[in-house]
């Protein structure tokens, strides 16, 4: 089904009730790698894939064939996109749990080659957790010369290190209770063409939809508890969202491009697609979950 707005796709949400979860956005910027992000969400097992994407976004041949995928038109390359959207859903779906991404990006939590986000969550609610905390992990292309918009699923490398987390404070200068601000990846290293805003790489975007809660501009949630890295009595599962699009931005935005001929530095290293890397490198934790 395409919807005209997300006003129209709430309507009929209401009158329709959604079903059960686990649901996922995807928020289209453009074409670039769309099948392969709506694939690999399939893949991991979310009943319902919501996609959101302006009118000259094209759709995947296949996408009126999918009764799993429901588009929702609305301009993406606005601020603000991912909380309109994401707040919509939540007060349609209590309970259920949600995961939002852009186009290019990729979820990945311990295990899922072999698992499926339902025993993921199912876990994650054991322990009394209704959040996954993720991590943005940016991908690039090997040679820029041959993929121009740094965009290659098969010579994607990601940063080996330099990833590093301060103490998250409030308004009043106050330490936020196993909050923290991460940072790393081309946001760190090409920082000057970054805002400052922009740099954290933190995002609560795998979480269970409660009356109430909202999505902020910044990636947090409302509920500071389900902006925490880890619960108070042990270590939590955490999960990465490996993405294109800090090097899509670098290399297509008329600020940076003429700057950046090659991502590659020493710290690079082959992406495999694979949670086991992920894990070994750091950069997600299975928790008590093995």
């Amino acid at each position: 089904m395409i919807h005209s707005s997300i006003s129209s796709f709430a309507a009929q949400a209401r009158r329709t009730p959604l079903g059960r979860g686990p649901f996922a956005i995807v928020i289209a910027e453009d074409r670039t790698e769309l099948t392969t992000t709506l694939d690999h969400l399939t893949h991991l097992g979310f009943r319902r894939l919501f996609l959101v994407a302006p009118d000259d976004v094209d759709l995947p041949d296949d996408i009126d064939d999918a009764s799993i995928v429901e588009v929702i038109r609305h301009p993406t390359r606005q601020p603000g996109t991912a909380p309109a959207i994401v707040n919509a859903l939540i007060k349609l779906v209590p309970g259920e749990w949600i995961h939002y991404c852009y186009n290019a990006e990729y979820l990945f939590f311990p295990f899922c080659e072999q698992r499926r986000i339902g025993e993921a969550i199912a876990f994650v609610m054991e322990e009394r957790r209704n959040v996954v905390p993720t991590y943005v992990i940016d991908l690039y292309a090997e040679d820029l010369t041959r993929y121009t918009d740094a965009v290659s699923l098969e010579t994607a490398h990601l940063d080996s290190s330099g990833y590093y987390a301060e103490t998250r404070r409030n308004a009043d200068d106050e330490v936020l209770d196993r909050q923290l601000n991460f940072y790393g990846g081309l946001r760190w290293r090409f920082e000057e063409h970054v805002p400052a805003p922009k740099r954290r790489i933190d995002r609560s975007s795998l979480f269970q939809a409660m009356p109430g809660l909202t999505l902020n501009d910044d990636h947090t949630l409302s509920d500071p508890e389900m902006n925490t890295y880890t619960c108070p009595w042990h270590h939590s599962m955490s999960a990465t969202v490996c993405s294109f699009r800090v090097a899509k931005a670098l290399r297509s935005n008329p600020g940076s491009r003429h700057d950046v001929d090659s991502f590659r530095w020493h710290k690079s290293t082959r992406f495999f697609w694979s949670s086991q890397q992920l894990m070994e490198l750091g950069l997600m934790e299975p928790g008590q979950w093995f």
